[in-house]
């Protein structure tokens, strides 16, 4: 199956994701230079981004990943359900959760009051794409890599269905794809 054939268009390309880690990456770093960093990826949409943020982050830092979600197909269920939790403990730690993307907020909003109350020493949001339309909570990301428009959107770790995370891009899925399901 030829997954290009259901991109409507390129949003962020191969290069502008490159720029965006580099730019995130060093900001990071800065922020974080006398502080040891815990990296904690949400599953699995933002593995794809971690593994390009980290190698551009220069300070000391760790890695440790949950998988948690809100989502069923296409929508929001505005219920958080734990798949995975992390195997640090996060008492003490300053730590960056690394997303794909902030859309309604309801995952990370939960995520980052779970963290607060495990005593962790700072919590902060790293989301490769924001997408500001869909809010439902007042999160915000200290950390944003791009704001997109309230599209159907897939590529570099996002998926429909499981399908399309490994294009080296981020696209509008066509409508026809996924309208009806």
């Amino acid at each position: 199956m030829e997954i290009n054939k259901d991109v409507e268009k390129i949003l962020v390309s191969k290069e502008e994701i490159k720029e965006v880690c580099q730019r995130l990456g060093k900001q990071i770093s800065e922020d974080y230079k006398d502080k040891k960093l815990l990296l904690v990826s949400v599953l699995k949409g933002s593995v794809v981004f971690l593994a390009d943020l980290m190698r551009e982050i220069t300070c000391d830092c760790e890695i440790d990943f949950m998988a948690v979600s809100s989502y069923s197909g296409t929508k929001t269920t505005g219920v958080v359900k734990f798949k995975k939790d992390m195997d640090v403990d996060p008492d003490g730690q300053d730590i960056l959760i690394v997303e794909d993307i902030l859309d309604s907020g309801i995952t990370l909003s939960y995520l980052k009051k779970v963290l607060i109350d495990r005593n962790a020493a700072s919590v902060k949001v790293c989301a490769f794409l924001d997408k500001p339309a869909n809010r439902q909570t007042d999160i915000k990301a200290e950390y944003v890599g791009a704001v997109v428009p309230d599209e159907f959107i897939i590529g570099y770790g996002l998926d429909y269905n499981e399908k399309y995370r490994n294009l080296p891009y981020v696209g509008v899925l066509k409508r026809e794809v996924y309208a009806g399901k």
